[in-house]
């Protein structure tokens, strides 16, 4: 009888864990489970403990506009010859995300989630279902806001010009004089009369 495949092998784990709730995606890339936030902790610690994944590579999130948020782990599992691969997935609601933090199962992945809620704003919880505390790690003290959700403006795009406002050879002289031209924004910032002082 042949060895089970990692796709088949990940199956099973998560089938047995959460049964039908758990969802396998084995297209393009590492193989990926999706489990419910509530079952977070459990299917990282089922990666480790049942499937060998004892490297511990990141974790962070993806804005998933309007609906909400998608926080991914990928962990890896190292055998003779080869490293086999799973991302595991879970999508929280927009307000008030939170999900339980993985740090007491990988200690690499509390840089990660401090990470994830600085830049995201997603909070992580501890075994009681508490608040971590979380230092921030990337953006100065007096900074406001989530900078990789979708709907935070980049300032520096609003109040500088873009690269792309003017064709090669032209200087910012001639691009202001110029009447026809059309004033190109870069995509995603709003227009400077629907944003900013009024």
């Amino acid at each position: 009888m042949s060895e089970a495949s990692w796709p088949q092998r990940v199956l099973a784990v998560y089938v047995d864990l959460l049964g039908d709730v758990a969802s396998l995606d084995e297209g393009f890339g590492p193989v990926s489970v999706d489990v419910p936030a509530n079952r977070w902790l459990d299917a990282v610690t089922a990666a480790r403990d049942r499937l060998g994944c004892t490297f511990f590579d990141w974790l962070s999130a993806v804005d998933e506009l309007p609906s909400g948020f998608r926080v991914v782990c990928h962990l890896a599992a190292r055998r003779t010859g080869a490293v086999e691969h799973v991302l595991i997935r879970t999508a929280l609601d927009r307000e008030a995300p939170a999900v339980a933090s993985v740090a007491e199962v990988f200690a690499g992945a509390g840089w990660h989630e401090r990470e994830t809620h600085e830049m995201f704003g997603i909070g992580f919880t501890d075994a009681a279902g508490h608040a971590l505390a979380l230092e921030p790690l990337l953006l100065a003290d007096e900074f406001e806001g989530h900078p990789l959700r979708k709907e935070f403006v980049l300032a520096s795009r609003v109040a500088q010009v873009w690269p792309g406002a003017k064709e090669p050879g032209e200087s910012d002289a001639s691009l202001r004089s110029s009447r026809s031209r059309r004033k190109a924004r870069p995509p995603g910032v709003p227009d400077p009369a629907d944003w900013g002082p009024q």
